[in-house]
């Protein structure tokens, strides 16, 4: 069996580093999984997950001319159906007290490089502004000072 880019296949750890994991898959050829891919959740330590000499399920996602090969464990296995929603829905946007500003415009992909940028300058501006206000009012405004 051969190892093509794409085709998900069985190895046996041979190596674990803080970077990722080594794994030699058929015809004795080594590929590394690296930290980024072995789950879907955030992997502080690799050690936590695979152990030399455990069998484990790889994509293999890419093949260079010098014979290195990237893997997958992540993009093997089914994406866990319990993570958790980070997505808010509007009200809760309103309602978070970071911001009584609107939802953020979406990007338009026909906007010239010229309108995004004003748009940019724009929302900057506004942003400035808002800041300098909340600021000022929280000092007591200008002329706040009192000579004695």
């Amino acid at each position: 069996m051969s190892v093509e880019v794409g085709a998900v296949v069985e190895g046996v750890v041979t190596g674990v580093a803080k970077f990722g994991a080594f794994v030699e898959l058929a015809d004795k050829k080594v590929g590394l999984v690296h930290v980024s891919e072995v789950a879907h959740e955030y992997v502080n330590e690799v050690s936590d997950y695979v152990k030399v000499g455990d069998k484990v399920r790889v994509k293999v996602m890419s093949m260079d001319d010098k014979g290195k090969i990237g893997l997958s464990m992540k993009q093997a296995q089914e994406r866990p159906d319990s993570r958790p929603n980070f997505r808010r829905n509007e009200h809760e946007q309103h309602t978070s007290g970071m911001s009584n500003r609107p939802p953020r415009r979406k990007p338009m992909g026909a906007m010239s490089f010229e309108d995004k940028l004003s748009r940019f300058l724009k929302d900057s501006d506004e942003r400035l502004s808002d800041l300098k206000r909340n600021t000022e009012s929280k000092r007591g405004g200008r002329g706040a000072r009192r000579s004695d």
